[in-house]
């Protein structure tokens, strides 16, 4: 229940803060003294709405793909491939099994993070491929764990998109 104090008005007002001797200055009588930064808020949503439909209105090129950035992707890639292809044709029962696939998990997550955004590549076959693959291997890992086998279907069709993807590289795709 509110005190009585809250709910009767006080006979003279008392501030919050302690006043200065200047006196508030006055409102001009062209603003608006409840909304005194509506005009400028106004003016810059309306310059931002303007540069944003100029700026979609020019074309837009995405950098071009330097050789020494396809050099790199086919060299990592390779190593992934390569990486893949030791870690799934391990003997179950392999001591360094588990190792193998954390390093393996390692370095897949770090090529996904890494050239997933590249829209040059997203087209490529041997990125489709690898992607794919990798998709699978880890999938796997993370269900059944570290050291269980992958299935012989799919560590064929694994080995066999790792395949494609690897001719794909070699032809530059």
């Amino acid at each position: 229940m509110a005190s009585p104090s809250l709910l009767t008005p006080t006979p003279k007002l008392q501030p919050l803060l302690p006043t200065s001797a200047a006196p508030p200055p006055s409102p001009l009588p062209h603003q608006n003294h409840h909304h005194p930064s509506r005009r400028h808020f106004l003016s810059l949503s309306a310059v931002t709405t303007a540069t944003l439909s100029l700026s979609s209105l020019l074309p837009v090129t995405p950098p071009p793909a330097f050789a020494a950035d396809d050099e790199e992707y086919v060299k990592e890639t390779s190593d992934v491939i390569k990486k893949v292809r030791n870690t799934i044709n391990m003997d179950k029962n392999d001591p360094n099994v588990a190792t193998a696939v954390a390093e393996l998990r390692d370095t897949s997550n770090s090529w996904v993070a890494k050239y997933r955004r590249e829209k040059a590549l997203l087209g490529r076959p041997s990125f489709r491929e690898i992607y794919s693959a990798l998709n699978a291997v880890s999938g796997h890992y993370i269900s059944f764990g570290p050291t269980a086998p992958i299935p012989a279907k799919r560590k064929a069709r694994i080995l066999e998109e790792m395949d494609t993807a690897e001719k794909a590289l070699l032809r530059g795709r």
